[in-house]
């Protein structure tokens, strides 16, 4: 009876584990290649603001970082950088510069969803219509699936 119990538990363990680390790494794995160089920097050359992704920020961890440069035009986002890679991350535009999920989850609410992030060494993400960059000063790398602070930048 003993054994059965055990191989019944260390079974399901194993299956929840590989479940866990499937939803992980699947969006890691299956990532379209991210934007060449070249693209990036002559996106970024139209930009109106930029900000800097930094590891050391107090929501950031050897799991959850950011680092580069984020430029802001009217109409794009660009990241000349790389990000920790994960699944389901969501780039916001927010009012007053936050660091960790505490300081983003209470301003959520009142956060501009600009889009998915789907590569983690560069992006190119339009802005919808509709959201002013203006009317917002940092903007923020947020992990959906496990509600993560990824990374902010302030850039204005």
């Amino acid at each position: 009876m003993f054994r059965l119990m055990a191989f019944t538990v260390s079974h399901v363990a194993a299956l929840l584990i590989g479940f866990g680390l499937g939803i992980y790494f699947l969006p890691i794995l299956t990532a379209p290649p991210p934007p060449d160089q070249a693209t990036l920097q002559a996106q970024a050359e139209t930009a109106m603001f930029t900000g800097q992704f930094s590891r050391d920020l107090k929501g950031s961890d050897f799991l959850h970082w950011g680092e580069g440069t984020i430029s802001l035009s009217p109409t794009m986002i660009v990241h000349e950088g790389a990000l920790a890679p994960g699944p389901d991350y969501n780039l916001y535009l927010t009012q007053g510069f936050v660091e960790n999920e505490e300081e983003f989850n209470a301003v959520k609410s009142n956060a501009a969803l600009v889009g998915d992030v789907k590569t983690f060494g560069g992006l190119l993400l339009d802005i919808p219509a509709g959201i002013d960059i203006h009317a917002y000063d940092t903007v923020v790398i947020w992990c959906e699936s496990f509600g993560e602070f990824i990374t902010a930048a302030k850039y204005q």
